[in-house]
């Protein structure tokens, strides 16, 4: 199975929206650009976005908007990230038995995916939206 290029997302397991970039190579520079575009595209809105430990995710040189704050999880607990079910999905619905003969030919199929997957609100909110986050809400 062909696996897709670098990419980030940040869902909202409330709404369902779903933001996301895709790269050749992800670093702190093209994260930083990631979390700008999700903080523009959500400017009235206060954002905690849940990490993993990527290199990328906690550098002291990452540029986080002031209406943003990060939240790194503990090592190997991927079950605890919503957007982790994202991946799981395009990988799944987008390239299983499928091989590319480009990089740029990959990257195009994770774009085509999560485009067609961020069209569905109510499947990302269902796939994403766990107790303990709706729990959140309650409280």
């Amino acid at each position: 199975m062909s696996m897709p290029p670098d990419q980030r997302s940040g869902v909202s397991p409330w709404d369902g929206c779903l933001d996301f970039m895709t790269a050749e190579k992800m670093n702190t520079d093209r994260m930083s650009h990631f979390l700008i575009q999700v903080s523009e595209a959500h400017k009235n809105e206060f954002i905690v976005m849940v990490l993993d430990g990527a290199s990328s995710h906690k550098s002291k040189d990452l540029n986080i908007p002031a209406n943003m704050s990060l939240l790194l999880l503990p090592p190997y607990s991927p079950e605890l990230n919503p957007a982790e079910q994202i991946w799981n999905i395009l990988r799944r619905n987008y390239f299983a038995n499928r091989v590319f003969d480009s990089l740029d030919a990959a990257t195009e199929q994770a774009e085509r995916g999560l485009t067609k997957m961020a069209t569905n609100k109510p499947a990302i909110r269902q796939l994403t939206n766990w107790p303990w986050i709706s729990a959140i809400l309650k409280t």
